[in-house]
């Protein structure tokens, strides 16, 4: 760590956020959109966004949620499901509403249950989307229950992601929040059209803090996180400066009783305090000066657009995480280290 005070930065973008709907929209937005500038929206709802109107109206929803003095801009996605129109795809990417589309294994993760389960069926749109340059944000996980849960990205990786390539050689693909040194390597190994985002969850956290005197749910996520040793290739491919890894938080927020539950949501809630837990750990692997790359830069040269002409500045004062985050209709949401002591703070405008 170094002595710097105050760390001005191009503002920020999410490149992997979940909003959820309703009452939980309504709490969480507000986090992100005071401090990323733009941030891709992932589609999983109960019901998917695979059309364009869909996706226009959850933009909307998302957009009344946002506080008055802040702009913010939601980059919307379509989910991947086994009928996806691929004119649909170009209707929305030519009009600027649809930005990218996720692949969500069926079964991987939260309201996965249309996801892809054979590769083959959706070629036609792996081929429109090369073809007009639309990037696939990819859930890297297989669902093959005699795969161990620890393994499951590295062994996607060999079974779906080189082949995946091979076949589509112009098909530009985000790795989603990575969790080991195997997708790290892959993604240094695989030029310029495959990039990947890392959480600040997977940044900090290894798998021990899921059993940390108990079972822990709000420790809880997928893809989980794994051994101590690919923890610390994260934070060395975060704060390496190269440029195909960015920020994505995945912060995805449950409700206290939809976690603390006999068979518990998976989710972590980053967004309260995003930002200030990436700078963080900037800070103690001595690389503040790469922080800007990593969080406002690398993003938009992968996706083709433009960086923030906003500012953000971050203070080194300790502050505590928001102990937790009440809806509108009661519930409650536990932020990723809630009630804790981070070292650096926003400095509002």
């Amino acid at each position: 760590m170094n002595d710097l005070k105050i760390l001005t930065i191009i503002q920020p973008d999410d490149w992997h956020l979940h909003v959820r709907e309703g009452a939980m929209l309504d709490a969480v937005v507000p986090y992100s959109a005071r401090q990323f500038a733009r941030a891709i929206i992932m589609p999983n709802l109960p019901q998917p966004v695979t059309t364009v109107d869909a996706a226009l109206a959850y933009r909307q929803r998302i957009l009344k949620a946002v506080p008055e003095d802040v702009s913010f801009e939601p980059l919307m996605t379509a989910y991947l499901t086994q009928d996806l129109d691929p004119d649909e795809l170009r209707r929305g990417f030519s009009s600027g509403v649809l930005n990218a589309v996720k692949l969500y294994p069926a079964g991987a993760t939260t309201n996965s249950a249309s996801g892809v389960t054979d590769l083959a069926k959706v070629h036609g749109v792996f081929e429109a989307m090369q073809d007009i340059g639309m990037p696939l944000l990819v859930h890297g996980e297989v669902t093959d229950p005699a795969v161990d849960i620890f393994d499951r990205e590295a062994v996607f990786i060999e079974r779906v992601m080189i082949p995946l390539l091979a076949n589509f050689p112009g098909l530009k693909v985000v790795l989603e929040h990575v969790t080991t040194s195997d997708a790290v390597e892959f993604v240094e190994s695989s030029g310029h059209r495959v990039a990947a985002t890392i959480t600040a969850h997977h940044l900090i956290i290894n798998r021990n803090a899921l059993f940390l005197g108990g079972i822990r749910p709000h420790m809880y996520c997928l893809p989980v996180a794994k051994r101590e040793k690919h923890r610390l290739a994260l934070r060395r491919a975060a704060t390496s400066g190269h440029g195909q890894f960015f920020l994505g938080t995945d912060s995805a927020p449950h409700s206290v009783g939809a976690k603390e539950n006999a068979c518990g949501c998976a989710g972590i809630f980053t967004a309260p305090s995003a930002i200030e837990l990436y700078a963080q750990v900037f800070d103690e692997e001595g690389a503040l000066g790469r922080l800007e790359d990593f969080c406002s830069r690398n993003g938009p040269a992968f996706y083709g657009l433009s960086t923030n002409s906003t500012t953000i500045s971050l203070k080194r004062k300790a502050q505590h995480v928001p102990v937790s985050v009440e809806t509108s209709n009661g519930e409650s949401v536990l932020p990723f280290m809630a009630g804790e002591k981070i070292s650096w703070s926003v400095i509002r405008p």
